[in-house]
């Protein structure tokens, strides 16, 4: 029987270690993220995930000091962009894709620059005062600012 409880304990641990996107690696350590946010050195150190959202989503424009936020993509079958549209903008990559698609349509906006790389996304993001963009759990953030989600 405690075999049993250590087996349900286990996976129950295992299950919210998943659904947090830091599931042990072999040897018990987390595993580095999937993705992470990153902003120009001088923007917030953390961020609601609504905000985020809203933000890719271009539903708002400008950060609180008036600075034109300027998010950025990566290329539709990275990793790290399926999980930060799951995530962040809770739609799939293609569900997004059909956002913008009627968005373009009716006139009322395109979607934020698509980079091919985490090395990329980087550059663009300590070039640009209002950037926004995400990269690989694994990658360099270079000079940029990774930031903390807030529910």
């Amino acid at each position: 029987m405690a075999s049993l409880r250590l087996t349900r304990r286990t996976a129950w641990l295992l299950g919210v270690s998943i659904a947090l996107g830091v599931a042990p690696a072999e040897g018990g350590e987390p595993s580095p993220p999937e993705f992470k946010v990153i902003v120009h050195p001088e923007r917030p150190a953390e961020l609601h995930r609504a905000f985020l959202a809203d933000a890719f989503l271009k539903n708002v424009s400008r950060w609180s000091d008036d600075e034109a936020i300027r998010p950025v993509d990566q290329r539709q079958d990275a990793a790290a962009r399926r999980r930060f549209s799951e995530q962040v903008l809770r739609r799939s990559v293609e569900a997004v894709k059909t956002y913008w698609q009627q968005r373009i349509f009716s006139g009322r906006g395109v979607p934020p620059p698509e980079l091919d790389s985490d090395e990329a996304v980087v550059r663009y993001v300590e070039s640009h005062a209002g950037a926004v963009g995400y990269i690989s759990g694994t990658a360099s953030a270079g000079k940029t600012r990774v930031i903390k989600i807030i529910p």
